[in-house]
């Protein structure tokens, strides 16, 4: 009779145990991102370590195309479907708001004050009126890679520091056969990362800027501004280095390089994890080309952050405030460095001498310093009328003049529009 008892005491005990497991394990979460496939495997690995520690929270993950991301966001959230956390370009932090798939990040959970101290100054781009509305893992610059096997071959000692080195080596590096390019010196995409190059990194360095501090009117509309269109849509038109569309594929510059058929190619460190796992030649990364030696530098800076959404209430709220908490601490940061590639995005990480002094990191990390964000409303509009400026010219013989103008009247319409 006390053996039954204690049998069914010891039962009646395990299934309390049980059910208090089972209660805490209701609480499941999403998370959201577009596919790229050193950051989905770079999540499912932090989802593991997220869940060890905590056993009553499931992260569920899920990928979608990146030309359908923003649509199937913007269907979602109003509906009730969709994410409870969700990954987006900084970018798009604007229109997000303002279309209100964002909440800001509770301040009794995440510090803003805290944020400040720790993130680099580029984080606080993801704050709006004076709240954060997500915190980044990652920030990125620019640099140029280069084929270091191809560069020997056309007896190339050393990556261009300017942009007359540059044309030069991109020269030498172009070969054709009769009207056929078999291969090019620099991997051009006007929708890769050169509708920034033109914008933040080629403008700045002729001494001009893209907007005004406020943000509200276009300035990239003077000598300078031209200058860095025209001396960009050059590279193909007048000086033949490169042809758009060369290699085929939405990454087609980057595949080009990979495959060893394009000897230059401008990319962001978030590039590094494929590079390396792609290449089966020596290459190397260099600091972005100046003007003229001891010229200004210029570099553009980006991130994509962690936000929360409406969705998240209650229980799922603080779940999915402490995820990405984890996703974006020393722990995760260190992680995705290994694993993407992209840069730490705490002030004390990116300190760290061997990561400056590194060979293909350093010269991002050194870039962090002069590296300018810009100041988007909507970052996909913005980049289609950089994108079509270019293209009118490369692809329909539009003069550059004509074409920048366009740009430049266009741009300011989205402004306006944002503003008014």
């Amino acid at each position: 009779m006390l053996r039954s008892f204690v049998r069914a005491r010891a039962l009646w005990a395990g299934l309390l145990v049980f059910g208090l497991m089972s209660a805490q394990a209701q609480v499941t979460i999403t998370y959201w991102q577009y596919d790229f496939k050193s950051k989905i495997e770079a999540i499912d690995e932090l989802i593991k370590r997220f869940e060890a520690a905590n056993p009553g929270i499931k992260v569920v993950h899920q990928t979608f195309p990146y030309d359908a991301y923003q649509q199937k966001v913007g269907s979602s959230i109003p509906a009730g479907q969709g994410p409870d956390v969700v990954n987006l370009f900084y970018g798009w932090l604007p229109t997000w708001v303002k279309a209100g798939y964002l909440v800001p990040l509770p301040e009794n959970l995440v510090s803003p004050k805290q944020v400040d101290n720790d993130f680099v100054s580029m984080a606080q781009s993801a704050k709006m009126g004076g709240k954060y509305y997500g915190l980044p893992t990652a920030v990125r610059s620019l640099a140029l890679f280069y084929n270091k096997d191809l560069f020997q071959q056309a007896g190339i000692s050393k990556p261009p520091k300017t942009w007359a080195e540059f044309l030069e080596a991109g020269k030498r590096l172009t070969v054709k056969q009769g009207d056929r390019y078999t291969q090019i010196g620099y991997g051009i995409s006007p929708d890769g990362q050169d509708h920034h190059l033109v914008r933040e990194v080629l403008m700045r360095q002729m001494g001009g800027r893209p907007y005004s501090d406020d943000g509200r009117k276009v300035l990239f509309g003077g000598a300078e501004g031209l200058k860095a269109f025209t001396a960009y849509t050059d590279w193909v038109k007048k000086h033949g280095i490169g042809i758009p569309s060369f290699f085929p594929g939405n990454n087609g510059y980057r595949d080009g390089f990979i495959a060893g058929k394009i000897g230059m190619i401008i990319d962001g460190s978030f590039a590094v994890g494929t590079i390396r796992s792609g290449a089966k030649f020596n290459w190397g990364v260099a600091e972005l080309p100046v003007e003229k030696v001891g010229g200004r530098k210029a570099n553009f800076g980006s991130f994509w952050l962690h936000g929360i959404t409406p969705l998240a209430k209650g229980p799922k709220l603080e779940a999915s405030v402490k995820f990405l908490n984890f996703i974006t601490s020393a722990e995760a940061q260190r992680y995705w460095l290994e694993k993407v590639g992209e840069l730490p995005a705490r002030k004390d990480l990116i300190k760290d001498p061997k990561l400056s002094l590194d060979p293909v990191y350093g010269p991002f990390i050194l870039s962090l310093s002069y590296a300018k964000a810009t100041p988007f409303v909507d970052e996909a509009a913005q980049r289609t009328v950089i994108v079509n400026a270019i293209n009118r010219v490369l692809l329909q013989n539009m003069d550059p003049a004509q074409s920048w103008k366009i740009a430049v009247e266009e741009e300011q319409k989205i402004l306006d529009s944002f503003y008014k």
